[in-house]
């Protein structure tokens, strides 16, 4: 068995407290990160956050990080991440923050150290566009929405 890893240099900011992230068992594929909040948070219904991490990273080129929900939070109280999954870019810089929404039906309490999400290492390839005249054709061509019959 191998597993693959790369090297991602990590800043805590100074509000950050607590431990530093790191994955739970040998197969798992992401980390969780943790609120770094001065007071609990009350999120209604609809509404949304952004919760800080306290977390930078130095990501190598050619990788990015994606912020995932934490499936126990997403199926028990509809508490997701907005922008699933969200990007954080190898050139980004900046303290980590999780776009968080509750799409449940009741409030949800957000306390300082709980984990708030996943992030995930993966692998980005970029595209070199050529600009043409035509495409080439398919049997789907330019259906869309709703095009192969499933609603």
């Amino acid at each position: 068995m191998s597993i693959h890893k790369i090297s991602v240099l990590l800043k805590k900011w100074a509000h950050f407290k607590g431990e530093l992230p790191a994955y739970q068992s040998l197969g798992a594929s992401g980390f969780d990160v943790r609120a770094q909040i001065e007071q609990t948070l009350i999120l209604n219904p609809g509404e949304r956050v952004m919760i800080p991490t306290g977390l930078s990273f130095e990501i190598p080129l050619g990788f990015e990080i994606q912020s995932r929900p934490r499936s126990g939070w997403a199926a028990k109280e509809g508490l997701t991440v907005l922008n699933t999954p969200g990007t954080i870019d190898a050139d980004y810089r900046g303290e980590v923050k999780i776009i968080l929404i509750n799409l449940g039906r009741t409030p949800i309490t957000i306390h300082d150290q709980d984990r708030v999400a996943q992030l995930v290492i993966a692998p980005v390839i970029t595209a070199e566009f050529s600009l043409v005249d035509e495409l080439g054709t398919t049997e789907r061509g330019a259906g869309g929405f709703g095009s192969t019959g499933k609603a």
